[in-house]
């Protein structure tokens, strides 16, 4: 199964989610242009969101503890921002695949979450060395 979330700077959200033993891949989703890079991303004009696709078997990871820990990674008060990372591209959003996905999403947001909740489109894969970041270069973002 495929679910994808966007917490701010891809790496740790990549990081903690690979801390669950899913497969992951970083990108860009939510936004208008094809094949965005991340010089383009990072100006805020295609309006996509520094994303993870998280691959998962839900016999072993259920789409309700990747929620939780979605939740738990961020601040999802923050519009547009992450910490010291700002701009739309940093936004909380989880992009869900099917209407069971939707609702879990919904049902479990906390209070207060600017978090968008919004249908999967289409998943541009990050550049080579943005893929299993922390991997390769350690804990620097």
């Amino acid at each position: 199964m495929k679910a994808a979330f966007a917490a701010g700077c891809f790496w740790g959200v990549e990081a903690r989610f690979k801390e669950l033993g899913v497969g992951t891949t970083v990108g860009y989703m939510g936004g208008s242009s094809e094949n965005p890079t991340y010089r383009q991303v990072c100006t805020g004009k295609t309006g996509h969101a520094e994303t993870v696709l998280v691959e998962y078997d839900p016999k072993k990871v259920s789409y309700g503890t990747l929620l939780k820990l979605f939740w738990g990674m961020h601040d999802y008060t923050q519009l547009n921002r992450q910490g010291p990372d700002i701009g739309s591209n940093y936004r909380s959003a989880i992009f869900y695949f099917d209407e069971g996905q939707r609702k879990k999403a919904e049902a479990s947001r906390p209070e207060g979450a600017v978090t968008e909740i919004v249908k999967a489109g289409k998943f541009w894969p990050a550049e080579d060395y943005h893929q299993d970041y922390y991997e390769k270069y350690g804990k620097t973002c």
